[in-house]
């Protein structure tokens, strides 16, 4: 689809960092929720651009290492910050993963754009400490710089077999519109038209 100079000049950019998550793992791009958004966009009359730069097994040190080029390259409107499930999986250090949220918050808010913080929850058997830790980083780096909080990008998802892959972890192309869900109201709230 070609756009008229006028109309490519007005249209902003989404920018979504994550990992598996959001980089449609194991199916078609089309079928992930940023492909989804991209068409509820439109359909709802919004002239913003999806860029999905999410990479399957993505940590919060990859998202920061690759964000400045990205800031640089597509100076989003908004940015969506989908990681730390691979850091928590890990067990990385969580003090770590908060400063490099913490740095990417900081970076996208320099350049002016809104960001977006799409919260995960660990599997339980990584113990109470670390898993209540890890947690409440989100809620609590929301509150520190002031963001709209997806509390649990898979909720309603996660613990039903029928919308997750084999593996357990990974929602299947069924769940993509439910993600989509989870994520809309808030994403919507933030778009100026």
């Amino acid at each position: 689809m070609l756009f008229s100079g006028a109309f490519a000049a007005q249209e902003r950019v989404i920018l979504v960092l994550g990992d598996s998550l959001s980089a449609g793992y194991n199916m078609r791009l089309d079928q992930a929720w940023p492909s989804l958004l991209q068409t509820r966009l439109q359909d709802n009359g919004h002239s913003y651009r999806v860029v999905n730069s999410s990479i399957t097994g993505d940590t919060t040190q990859g998202g920061l290492a690759r964000l400045p080029r990205l800031l640089d390259m597509h100076q989003p409107y908004m940015v969506i910050i989908e990681l730390g499930g691979n850091d928590g999986l890990r067990g990385l250090s969580i003090d770590v993963t908060r400063q490099n949220f913490e740095r990417m918050i900081e970076a996208s808010q320099a350049i002016g754009a809104r960001v977006l913080l799409a919260g995960i929850m660990l599997p339980p058997n990584y113990g109470q400490t670390y898993t209540e830790k890890f947690q409440s980083m989100y809620p609590e780096l929301a509150d520190a710089f002031g963001l709209p909080l997806i509390p649990f990008v898979l909720e309603g998802i996660a613990l039903d077999p029928s919308l997750m892959q084999d593996d357990g972890i990974h929602p299947n192309a069924d769940a993509q519109p439910r993600v989509l869900e989870n994520i809309w109201p808030l994403l919507e709230a933030e778009l100026e038209n």
